[in-house]
Formats: structure tokens, C-alpha cells, sequence
């Protein structure tokens, strides 16, 4: 199965931007994602509750949002 996308540049050169680097902004909420899990899977003892706190509902926004979107992390 092949998929082709056109544009028609310049008009569409916001557009085309968007769907040429969706693999990078793909590795952003990856790590992202990342980040947060280490910083609450990994918290340090002195880490106050509130930090955690921050840090989780962080995290559970950002998969209410991909979520919402359709948008998943799977490989």
C-alpha cells in the first residue's frame, strides 16, 4: 500500500512543514512522556508530595490529550 500527499507550495508550505516533521514532533511527546515516568517512577526521597503530584497530573494530561486526539506512543 502506498500513500501520497500533495501540496501545493507555497501556499501550502505551513502544511506540508506539519506533515514532514510529524516523526520529530512524535520523539517530543515520547520524551516527554519519558521524562515524566522517570520522574515519578524514579523519585528521589526527598521529592515533596506536591512535586509528585505535579509531575503525575502532568503526565496524565499529556495521555488525555494524545488520547482525545487519537494519538498514541506505540511503536
Amino acid at each position: 500500500m502506498k500513500a501520497t500527499l500533495e501540496f501545493n507550495l507555497p501556499d501550502d508550505q505551513q502544511e506540508y512543514d506539519l506533515a514532514n516533521s510529524g516523526l520529530a514532533f512524535w520523539h517530543v511527546l515520547w520524551e516527554l512522556d519519558q521524562e515524566l515516568r522517570a520522574n515519578t517512577k524514579y523519585a528521589p526521597d526527598d521529592m515533596t508530595d506536591d512535586d509528585y503530584d505535579v509531575y503525575q497530573k502532568i503526565r496524565d494530561k499529556l495521555h488525555e490529550l494524545m488520547n482525545d486526539y487519537n494519538v498514541n506512543l506505540e511503536k
